[in-house]
This record gives structure tokens, sequence and C-alpha cells, in this order.
């Protein structure tokens, strides 16, 4: 029988937490704020988060997380998703929060007899005990104060709504070995690509940026993006030579986490080196479409202090030079 979701919560009795999220890392790292508000609230409970294997070393450095269970988004067997319930059952779940729509894990959760099931009303959504409408795609929020809103069911809360990954340039140095990083000159990170087509600056705007910044003896721009961009970064930066360093597809996230905290600044597209950015606490310049619900700076912007967006309807009407004197404006340059 499915529970109603005004029923009580006895937060001494909660014990084991699940929290699904195993899309991309960008809107992984958004929910850090909403684990940090289990954490707060369930001071005694053990946090278990269903992750995409691809985030794991940064699962291992938030410090609210106890436990990982890799998930990935493809489609799964039969055997497998009874194996995953069988898995949960003898885990002794006292609820689960699901902070993305997911029909796979209202049913499993609920195979699972998980007692208290947190999610959004779709995709069968009478399964949930706690459920609230799905009105992200309206936008009208920031992403992390729609997971706390779905958290804050239960109970949960924080005053802290910043995002934190626990990596130190001198304890984690030598996952920066060979990678050709200078101390000798200023850090700009460029992340040009994207995986979506309509949020995309024009790379040729990307490589006229890189082109002046290039110009300065001091700056050194550093190109990062993952594997699926390896092609595009080696003819983007072909006619830079040794100007540029070229990391695409050479850094592991934990990697690219360093890399961008050892850097002054990032640049970059709607994505999720944004948001990496935020954690580790180095500005970042997001360029974004403002005239699509639910994809505006408004709901996936950069969070915290010292960030900046340039936003237009279209985003070829953002022109290097807009780009370029933010950045002297961050780095207090001439």
């Amino acid at each position: 029988m499915i529970a109603n979701f005004t029923m009580q919560i006895d937060r001494k009795s909660i014990v084991n937490i699940l929290v699904v999220r195993n899309d991309r890392f960008g809107e992984f790292l958004l929910n850090i704020p909403a684990l940090r508000a289990l954490k707060e609230t369930f001071v005694n409970a053990k946090v278990i988060a269903v992750i995409d294997p691809q985030v794991r070393e940064l699962t291992e450095r938030i410090p609210y997380i106890d436990e990982a269970i890799e998930w990935d988004r493809n489609k799964h067997s039969l055997f497998e998703k009874i194996k995953l319930i069988n898995l949960l059952s003898k885990k002794h779940i006292d609820a689960a929060v699901m902070l993305n729509p997911s029909k796979d894990f209202n049913i499993l959760t609920f195979f699972a007899d998980i007692p208290i099931r947190v999610g959004y009303d779709r995709k069968w959504g009478f399964l949930l005990t706690h459920k609230i409408k799905d009105r992200k795609y309206l936008g009208n929020k920031h992403e992390i104060e729609y997971n706390l809103e779905l958290v804050g069911l239960v109970g949960a809360k924080t005053k802290d709504r910043s995002l934190f990954l626990n990596v130190d340039e001198s304890s984690d140095n030598n996952l920066l070995n060979n990678l050709n990083l200078s101390n000798e000159f200023t850090l700009i990170v460029l992340h040009p690509w994207t995986s979506d087509p309509i949020k995309q600056w024009p790379l040729e705007n990307f490589s006229a940026l890189a082109k002046k910044l290039t110009e300065s003896p001091y700056l050194k721009v550093v190109i990062v993006g993952g594997n699926d961009s390896l092609n595009k970064s080696i003819e983007f930066c072909q006619v830079f030579g040794k100007k540029v360093i070229n990391l695409t597809g050479k850094t592991s996230l934990l990697q690219l986490a360093l890399v961008l905290k050892k850097s002054k600044l990032l640049i970059s597209c709607d994505s999720g080196p944004v948001h990496l950015a935020s954690c580790v606490g180095t500005p970042a310049i997001a360029l974004f479409r403002n005239d699509l619900p639910g994809k505006t700076p408004t709901r996936w912007g950069p969070s915290g202090k010292g960030h900046f967006v340039i936003e237009k309807a279209n985003l070829s009407e953002i022109t290097v030079e807009e780009v370029l004197n933010k950045v002297k404006e961050v780095l207090h340059l001439r």
C-alpha cells in the first residue's frame, strides 16, 4: 500500500538514506547542497548515493556521501534490476530520494521495500510516498533550489548553498604530474565544447579569444574537455602551437578539478566544468542563451560568488570583445 505523503518522519529512526542522481557530472554536483541538508538534518544517518561510474572519484571528495553504488544511465536487464533490488533490501534503507524523475528507481525502491520514497510526481510517481510536481522545466529558480525543495519534503534543510569538493593542491599535486602546468604563468582555462549544439558559443569566437589571451606574456591558456572533444581540440589548437596547453581528453574529472583550482579563471559555455569550478572556488565566466525556458542561467548558472554570466538570446551575438573585457575585469588587467 502506498503511504500518505504527509506522514510524519521520526529523524532518529532514519539510519540509511539512499540518494539517486546518476546523470552527468555537472548535474550531479548541483546536488551537493541537498546532500549536505540530509547530513545536517539526519546527523546519525548513512548516505548512500547511486551514481554514474564517471563521477566515482568526485563522489569520494564529497564529505556528505558515505557510500556509492554505481549504476550507469544505460538500459539494464531484468536480472541486473533484481540484483540491485536485493542489494538495496540488504542495506535496510529507511528513505530513498530520487533527485531526478526515474521510473526505474521509483519501481526499484518500491520493490526493495524502502518505506519512505521521495521524488517527483512523474514516471510512476504513484509509487512514491513523498512527491511534488516537476516544474523544473520552467526554470524559475536554480537547480540547487529545486534539489533542496525535494529533500525538504522529509524535513532536510541547510543554510549553506555552496558547492564543495575536498581537493587540495598540495596533497593532490601528484595528480597533476606530466600535465605541463608551469607555475610561471597565470592559467586561464577555456572549455570551448558543449554536448548540446544549441548552447555552443561559436568555436571561431573561442579561437579568437584564445589568440587575444595568448598575446599576454603573463597568461597561459589551457584547453580542457572530454574524450568526445579530442579530435575537435586537435584542430582547434593546431594554430597556436605551444602557446596553449591542450588537456582535452587527458584529465580525469578529479584532475580537471585540480587544474581548475590551480587556475585563475574558467571561460565556458553552459557545461559541467562551470559547476566544477564553483566546487573548487575558481571564478567562471559562463556564456548562456537566455531565451530557452529551463536552460537559462537562472536554473543552470554558476553558483557562488565571483562568477559572471554573459547572456543573450543568440550566443553568436556575444562578442569576443565582451568576453575579453570581462576577463580583464576579473583578473584586474589593463
